[in-house]
């Protein structure tokens, strides 16, 4: 009997990510839920740039490469020219939240029927570590060496609260990949997202809170803690957004 093995929606490239770094979990996550709803034929991922921008050499289904931040308005372009297709976006916080931003507010005005796995790790990672839009107030960067000031870069994005009052969005909800609790959450999370889109119903999101050792200083273990002990309070997890639930309850 087989206990555990590579999903059949990953290739096998090794990924090239940073130890620590929770990536490679949430791929495997997309790619279990690829593999259980039978689909690998029918999606078509987008690869955003960052530190994720090699994720087309590790998903087996179709993958196209966007420009920076763009990665919502190429999967636009896909799903509506093949619109029976699963689309799906993969972005880290500098890439969704920042040069991406009015393509992922766009999305959710208009309704777009994909889903976006969205990784905030509050930094910078594959350019040096520099301040995102997600980072922290009083967090360290190579771009707020003295800490992130309300005063002069503002507060941080909450991403999922914002795409959540967009009457296009169907589904957002924050996750977290710490623990094996949360690990089983998220999966489910995900999956869930791609129902909506396989319903048509809009928009789903799904915001994965994620570590980055390396840019954070810390070793694998400390980033953790440092997740737990400071994104949770400011980022909490819960789903912020469901109309299938909504619909359910109407009935």
């Amino acid at each position: 009997m087989v206990v555990f093995d590579k999903p059949k929606a990953l290739t096998n490239a090794p990924f090239h990510y940073c130890p620590g770094c929770t990536h490679g979990i949430v791929h495997r996550l997309v790619a279990e839920v690829i593999d259980e709803m039978g689909i690998e034929g029918e999606t078509v991922g987008i690869a955003s740039v960052g530190c994720s921008v090699f994720s087309y050499d590790y998903f087996g289904c179709d993958m196209i490469q966007a420009p920076h931040g763009r990665a919502p308005a190429v999967a636009t372009g896909v799903k509506r020219s093949h619109p029976d297709n699963f689309v799906f976006t993969y972005q880290g916080d500098g890439d969704l939240a920042a040069i991406g931003t009015a393509e992922t507010v766009h999305v959710g005005t208009r309704g777009e029927n994909i889903t976006v796995i969205f990784i905030n790790n509050t930094i910078y990672g594959m350019t040096g570590g520099q301040m995102a839009p997600t980072t922290l107030l009083g967090q360290v960067t190579t771009t707020s060496p003295y800490g992130r000031k309300k005063e002069i870069q503002g507060n941080p994005i909450r991403v999922v609260e914002m795409l959540s009052t967009l009457d296009g969005t169907a589904y957002a909800e924050r996750v977290a990949v710490d623990c094996v609790k949360n690990v089983i959450n998220a999966k489910k999370a995900i999956r869930k997202a791609f129902e909506v889109q396989k319903n048509k119903l809009g928009l789903s999101i799904v915001e994965v809170l994620s570590t980055c050792p390396t840019n954070w200083g810390l070793s694998p273990e400390k980033a953790i803690e440092w997740l737990r002990e400071n994104m949770m309070e400011h980022y909490p997890l819960g789903v912020y957004k469901d109309l299938t639930k909504e619909a359910a309850e109407n009935e």
